[in-house]
């Protein structure tokens, strides 16, 4: 949900698309995505965005992807971002999937 919060609020001053999708990666994993068109990521501080109290908001804690991070790394996943070619970001997170027994 906070992944989704922060492309909502990144684009509210010029509008723009989230977009959010599901697959299996090469490794069987459950692979989502959270693509915005919002302003993006200071490239300059990108490799600072999962860090503890660090934010690009006036109005940030800093705590939101740090939290977001730790969640999906407890279930055996991993969170990452990359900036999208022509603008906004994408966020991405792994999480292992399993088979339901048969009832």
């Amino acid at each position: 949900m906070n992944l989704m919060l922060n492309g909502i609020e990144a684009m509210k001053d010029t509008g723009g698309e989230l977009t959010i999708k599901s697959e299996r990666d090469e490794n069987g994993e459950l692979l989502m995505s959270i693509t915005d068109s919002g302003v993006g990521l200071p490239a300059e501080k990108a490799h600072q965005i999962f860090d503890a109290f660090f934010t690009t908001k006036p109005q940030g804690s800093g705590m939101g992807l740090t939290i977001s991070r730790s969640i999906i790394q407890s279930h055996g996943g991993r969170l990452w971002a990359g900036a999208n070619a022509k603008q906004g970001v994408t966020f991405y997170f792994t999480l292992r999937a399993s088979l339901r027994p048969q009832d």
